[in-house]
């Protein structure tokens, strides 16, 4: 790991160019961009407050701020959404992870068909536009022994019963799982998922897109490269996907600035093809291990994300990314709705959805809470003293 001692003068004036070139519109380079997080490295980081930054941080943040009003504008968007974790159950033993049970245990569910409807009516009588669902890895989610058909039968009643929503479904992680149980290629899954009503894709599962990584927090989830390739797919076959960092565990600087570069190329590839669709957001996720397994929570020392870490992380994501990706999401779920209000201040131009139903970040202890009333997000960005307005998945204005 690479230590930083660098005088504040030195990092004043690397910093300043660096900023400058930003602003101008240059895309940074890793190693630029490695120097923006330096802080980070450095022990006596964290004791600031929020109002007596030092100047360098305090930089990095108008620049980011600057340069989300240059690419995006001050309005800030929200969506009115429903999650539905469909089921709990999983093959998989993420270190990261309170939610996944094994059939049988305390606390382990599967909806079925009809329930998924009430949930999705529940939805749209709140005024939903979007409905999210991703599940566990559950090995009997099969219909006549495949698994392609049983996902596609939980698309085709929700697309049937409710034709206006938009179904933001399912992670590269369960186009894999889908692929392999049935001996098919992610090309087959992907488009057969399309052709039955799938909207978008989550870009979830992407946790830290450094395999070093991965062997420790996710030694079972699908590797780098076949997350990169799903959601490459993805896109060329017109689906769009999101995009997100699982960060605050036991990753360094130098893989957080691998993982987004990883993203740019993603887009910047999705974009010279020419492909029919692309990545439309970015959204941090830091880790909350409250009630995560004991090792990785024991690893990485606290409960609850630092928010300092969480914003200076964000503000570096929109100068790296915003060229590429505009649109760049605070979780409130896990910094909460004080935390995602501040992340508006450094770079960020979505507040998120409202959620109504939330168990995946909140299994882990998170404090943010599972539910936003419109009317909660509304206050919280007009004391920004910036508009709102109500938007699809796709980011088009409603």
């Amino acid at each position: 790991m690479t230590t930083f001692n660098l005088t504040n003068q030195n990092l004043d004036l690397n910093l300043e160019t660096i900023l400058n070139r930003a602003l101008e519109g240059y895309d940074l380079s890793p190693a630029e961009t490695l120097l923006l997080l330096s802080p980070t490295t450095q022990t006596n980081f964290r004791k600031f407050a929020l109002t007596q930054l030092p100047p360098e941080i305090t930089a990095i943040q108008k620049t980011a701020d600057q340069l989300r009003q240059q690419q995006v504008g001050n309005t800030v968007t929200y969506v009115v959404n429903r999650n539905i974790n469909f089921t709990n159950i999983c093959e998989q033993h993420c270190s990261f992870c309170a939610f996944r049970r094994d059939e049988g245990d305390a606390g382990a569910f599967w909806l079925d068909v009809s329930q998924i409807l009430e949930k999705a009516n529940d939805a749209v009588q709140r005024g939903a536009t979007e409905i999210c669902m991703q599940g566990g890895l559950n090995l009997e989610a099969k219909v006549a022994g495949k698994s392609l058909p049983y996902y596609l039968q939980l698309i085709k009643a929700i697309k049937n019963e409710f034709p206006q929503l938009h179904l933001h479904a399912f992670s590269p992680q369960e186009v894999q799982f889908i692929a392999r149980e049935d001996g098919v290629s992610y090309e087959y899954v992907i488009a057969a998922l399309r052709d039955a009503g799938v909207g978008s894709m989550p870009g979830t599962a992407a946790e830290v897109l450094d395999d070093a990584v991965r062997r420790v927090i996710c030694p079972e989830k699908i590797d780098t490269a076949t997350w990169l390739e799903i959601v490459g797919t993805a896109h060329r076959l017109g689906i769009p996907t999101t995009s997100t960092m699982l960060c605050g565990h036991i990753e360094t600087p130098q893989q957080q600035i691998l993982h987004i570069e990883r993203l740019r190329f993603l887009q910047q590839t999705a974009i010279e093809k020419d492909y029919p669709a692309r990545i439309t957001e970015f959204i941090l996720l830091p880790f909350v291990g409250q009630e995560a397994p004991a090792p990785l929570r024991r690893r990485v020392g606290r409960d609850q994300p630092v928010l300092l870490d969480v914003l200076l992380l964000t503000a570096v994501s929109r100068i790296f990314l915003g060229n590429w990706i505009i649109n760049h999401q605070p979780s409130w779920v896990k910094i909460g709705l004080d935390g995602a209000k501040e992340a508006l201040t450094w770079g960020c131009n979505d507040i998120g959805g409202t959620l109504m139903e939330e168990h995946i970040t909140t299994m882990a202890g998170a404090v943010g809470g599972t539910c936003m009333e419109v009317e909660t997000l509304q206050e919280t960005i007009k004391s920004l003293g910036r508009n709102y307005q109500q938007r699809e998945t796709l980011y088009q204005y409603l």
